[in-house]
């Protein structure tokens, strides 16, 4: 499971200092319509080739007027046409300019930008903090704005037929720039985005939030949008304003609780967050919740980043996962922490790129005959240590190893070799990180508020308030995201069980029931019903993979047939009961034969997936290779007897890196896995075998066709345990080409065993996992054998088989 990194304090992008943080917001005047012209124009593409997205203007926010400054000579009220005038605060509150300047003030489009005091008179009102002089760039002019107040508060008045269209001259010391202002461009998000934000199963979480590449009226730039409903006050701080929360203060959208602004000239690559006066009173500088990137861990911020600019060709991949029933697939998935697979020593250990990535275990996984890879989560997250167990950027990949167009790329590769992606996605918890999620706006708002319900005790982290619509949407999408964005080819979810239960490791007491008494978490349950049917829905061909522990019942079941709709679960019980078994003494097994043969009798209940995980490999429990018993040798052979097994077994394969060369010690993610071990024979003899076990279970359809069908299994041999013996059949759709698995659990060569069964015919041997190439001693049957018309445990013909030492056979009747 996750590892806890709640001791671990993230560094913060430096902010400027904050004036008094417990002034409240100023009260404002009542405002008159003001006129405003042009429309959102959407431009074909950035200089990157991403598309922009369109923006839809609204009429800014009325203003209160007052009388117009009348130009010297003019005589008031004797029909004098208006002049540019001086400009006066007599249409601003000097209250409302006070809260502005202490970035404490709600609505500072009230305040800021164009606003038509008298017909066809203009005040362009700008807040510049360290401007020496501003000026006004409008109709070939530069009319002078006036400073109002030492902190940097400029007001020009000017006549204008219309709102006019206008960019600020300003002078910050000798440096002169000409810049948009923000505050003349109109709302962004339209009313039926913000009443989407609150669907779950709706895209519009990452189609409008977060920091978006947008062209309006001509101007290029970031909007920016951030749900928090109960802030005081949002600004936008980054790279482009010096990190001064004064600047650029977010305009408030009341009926959706989303702050958005649209800034002028950002570029991608820039550094930003949100500062957040929160409800509490607080100031919070957070990431953003809908970042596409992020700096590189241990820094925190956000980047800049629109959707990826890459070029996709894998329709053809697409087109044929849609096609396929994963259910009747040879599954067989490698899961890889990307950080730990291989290094480079050479440049003081550093991660591999996904580029580098891309042209190095791509064509590995693939000539070990896997189907998947399973990525560790790669979701943004500051600490190495949680291995992405504890993310804080849902809709960002790690910058670890580059940037999300290289992740584009490494997507990319792994079509065109033919795997498919599976992103191991982290929904259950969040971590407390000051820049995260947790109490976002001065309040619990993606969290519940009770610690009895969103505090995760073993774990130190936040859980989410599924109950919540806009948090439930917030995660849907996030699924979409990866899926329709990155085309990944699934899910694999983390830690269902403790969504699930409302008493998840806790003790009589410390949960809330559900209103029905129980200990179900109804809100979990409806969101992981939601969560799978979009993504079925959305994205043809993927799976979605359960890491559910416990015997909760049809979690890959259809919704409505009940179920929660996953794809598949993986086995915890057949895991935890077999490695058991794996690690007793040969002499001791006969007394836990019932680990082998337990897993069946549920085996078909659910689409299984057979896990030996990263979980199995840590924490003192050591490697796959160190839980075997006996001397060099057996250990060896025990190990390529239960990937035989296992291979063997219904369901469909998972493997953690390393396991398939036996890696000795146990996993460590700061460092590469140990392939110089693979100069050993033994080990290279583990890698073969495992090559061979995929090729077998991809060529051979009996065991893989059924494997989620009771109509494809039947035991052979199931109650030898004085031999440490067990045997069974796999039947795929063709009648006829059967797979006879036998299991010798002992190191006793075992000559002449007979194993009855239904057909006869010639049973080529096509895995022997004692062969001499994988490093065992060569016993077996000389390339296969007959059936004899003899009866044999109830059936009417019979094998007589030599069962090699700590072995695994497959006999392939041949029709």
């Amino acid at each position: 499971m996750t590892t806890d990194d709640q001791d671990n304090a993230s560094k913060q992008n430096p902010a400027p200092p904050s004036s008094d943080a417990a002034a409240a917001p100023a009260a404002l005047p009542e405002p008159k319509p003001a006129r405003k012209r042009g429309s959102a124009k959407s431009a074909a593409s950035q200089p990157d080739g991403a598309p922009r997205r369109k923006v839809a203007r609204k009429d800014a926010s009325p203003e209160k007027t007052a009388p117009p400054a009348v130009a010297p000579g003019a005589t008031p009220g004797r029909g004098a046409a208006p002049k540019p005038a001086e400009p006066s605060l007599r249409a601003v509150d000097p209250q409302a300019v006070e809260a502005l300047l202490r970035a404490e003030h709600g609505d500072p489009f009230a305040v800021l930008g164009p606003h038509e005091i008298a017909p066809g008179i203009w005040e362009v009102r700008a807040l510049l903090p360290g401007a020496r002089e501003a000026f006004v760039v409008y109709d070939g002019r530069d009319l002078p704005m006036r400073r109002l107040h030492d902190a940097g508060f400029f007001v020009a008045c000017f006549e204008a037929p219309m709102q006019p269209t206008y960019r600020l001259r300003i002078d910050m010391g000798g440096q002169i720039t000409i810049e948009e202002d923000p505050y003349r461009f109109g709302p962004i998000l339209s009313g039926a985005d913000l009443a989407s934000l609150r669907e779950v199963g709706s895209d519009t979480t990452y189609q409008k939030l977060g920091a978006q590449r947008a062209e309006i009226d001509g101007v290029e730039g970031f909007t920016f949008a951030v749900w928090a409903p109960n802030a005081r006050r949002v600004s936008v701080v980054g790279d482009f304003n010096q990190w001064d929360e004064r600047r650029h203060p977010m305009r408030l959208r009341h009926e959706g609780g989303v702050w958005e602004l649209f800034l002028p000239g950002v570029k991608a690559g820039q550094r930003y967050k949100y500062e957040i006066k929160g409800a509490d009173g607080g100031l919070h500088l957070k990431a953003d919740p809908v970042a596409f990137a992020a700096e590189r861990p241990p820094a925190t911020a956000s980047v800049t980043h629109g959707a990826p600019h890459f070029s996709w060709r894998n329709e053809p991949w697409l087109a044929q996962r849609g096609a396929k029933d994963p259910r009747k697939a040879p599954i067989s998935i490698y899961e890889c922490h990307l950080g730990s697979w291989a290094r480079v020593p050479e440049e003081g250990d550093r991660y591999l790129t996904y580029r580098e990535l891309a042209e190095r275990l791509i064509p590995y996984v693939r000539d070990m005959g896997f189907s998947h890879i399973e990525l560790l989560p790669i979701t943004e997250y500051p600490f190495d240590g949680s291995w992405g167990y504890q993310p804080v950027s849902l809709f960002a990949p790690t910058s670890r190893f580059g940037s999300p167009e290289d992740f584009c790329a490494f997507v990319q590769a792994a079509h065109d070799a033919g795997l498919g992606l599976i992103l191991d996605w982290v929904p259950g918890h969040f971590p407390n990180d000051p820049h995260g999620l947790g109490l976002f706006d001065g309040t619990h708002l993606y969290e519940h508020a009770d610690p009895r319900q969103g505090y995760h005790q073993d774990w130190g982290t936040y859980i989410y308030n599924y109950g919540r619509q806009e948090v439930a949407a917030f995660l849907v999408a996030n699924a979409r995201f990866w899926l329709e964005r990155y085309r990944l080819d699934g899910l694999r979810v983390d830690a269902v069980a403790s969504m699930l239960y409302l008493d998840y490791s806790r003790r009589p007491g410390e949960w809330v029931p559900n209103r029905y008494g129980g200990n179900e978490n109804l809100d979990a349950i409806a969101f992981l019903r939601r969560m799978n049917e979009v993504a079925y829905s959305s994205a043809p061909g993927i799976i979605t993979v359960a890491e559910e522990s416990t015997a909760w019942p049809a979690v890959s079941h259809p919704t409505y047939t009940g179920g929660l709709g996953f794809g598949f679960k993986w086995n915890m019980g057949w895991m935890h009961d077999t490695l058991r078994y794996m690690s007793k003494e040969p002499i001791h097994r006969r007394y836990h034969h019932h680990d082998l043969t337990f897993g069946l009798l549920y085996a078909f209940t659910e689409n299984f997936i057979l896990p030996l995980s990263h979980d199995e490999v840590v924490h003192g429990k050591g490697s796959l290779l160190g839980k075997m018993p006996g001397d060099r040798w057996q250990r060896f052979a025990n190990l390529r007897a239960y990937l035989g097994f296992m291979w063997g077994h219904p369901g469909k394969k998972l493997l953690f890196m390393g396991g398939e060369f036996a890696q000795e010690r146990e996993w460590n993610h700061d460092h590469s896995l140990d392939w110089h071990l693979l100069e050993d024979s033994f080990h290279g003899g583990v890698k073969a075998l495992v090559r061979d076990l995929n090729r077998a279970y991809r060529d051979l359809p009996a065991l893989h066709e059924r494997d989620c069908e009771a109509s494809g299994f039947e035991w052979l041999v199931a109650d030898d345990q004085d031999n440490s013996v067990i045997a069974w059949l796999r039947r795929g759709d063709e009648e006829g080409r059967a797979v006879v698995v036998v299991s010798n659990f002992t190191p006793v060569p075992r000559e002449g065993y007979r194993i009855g069964v239904p057909q006869p015919g010639f049973y080529r041997e096509v895995v022997n996992t004692d062969a001499a190439i994988y490093g065992g001693s060569n016993v077996g049957n000389l390339g296969g054998v007959w059936a004899a018309p003899a009866e044999a445990h109830g059936r009417p013909y019979c094998l007589t088989l030599t069962l090699p030492p700590l072995a695994t056979l497959y006999l392939e009747r041949q029709g």
